[in-house]
């Protein structure tokens, strides 16, 4: 029993004592994934107006004054949407740096109790949700490349209000799995 509880003791000294190392681990090798991915998922999502829209002058002046009012109030409203999703796509990729930083700063807590008998599961989903963390970077990825490739595909050529509204549909949709990337990552990696 004195040297079941020596050779703990130095594991978990052990483990302490290369907290950061190991944490940087889990990192780096998400980090690797991401910039594996990353040669893959390229895409850009801006679009060329010039050339997506060529006949819009033309378009717009056979419009009589009510609908080109309307087309005004949907393109503002359009506008302020369009804002307020960026606004949240912000929140969401410095939240997640926020939480790397506060995750980080606290391992070597959970770390300490990896291998006691009752808090051990704490080390161990302590880990779990670093590596989901990490990886949900990736996720990130996918999210944006996926975005890039619907917002590409919109058909200017013929209405171009449900061109416009497809595209904060497409925007929509990327705030919302930006949010819920968190919790598929945890759900990944069994981390709560």
């Amino acid at each position: 029993m004195f040297f079941k509880w020596i050779f703990k003791t130095a594991c978990a000294v052990l483990i302490v004592s290369n907290t950061w190392n190991i944490v940087m681990g889990v990192f780096d090798v998400a980090q690797s994934v991401v910039n594996s991915a990353a040669g893959v998922i390229v895409s850009d999502a801006s679009i060329d107006i010039s050339s997506a829209v060529t006949d819009l002058e033309v378009q717009l002046e056979a419009m009589e004054l009510g609908p080109l009012l309307g087309l005004w109030l949907q393109s503002m409203f359009v506008g302020l949407t369009m804002w307020a999703l960026s606004i949240c796509i912000f929140i969401v990729i410095y939240g997640r740096m926020i939480e790397i930083y506060l995750v980080t700063s606290v391992a070597p807590i959970p770390m300490a109790a990896m291998l006691g008998k009752e808090f051990g599961g704490m080390g161990q989903n302590y880990l779990r949700s670093l590596f989901a963390l990490g990886f949900q970077a990736f996720l990130i990825m996918v999210c944006v490349g996926i975005y890039a490739v619907l917002v590409r595909n919109i058909a200017f050529s013929g209405d171009v209000v449900a061109s416009i509204w497809s595209c904060v549909g497409y925007t929509v949709l990327l705030c919302f799995t930006l949010f819920k990337s968190g919790s598929l990552a945890k759900g990944v990696f069994s981390a709560h």
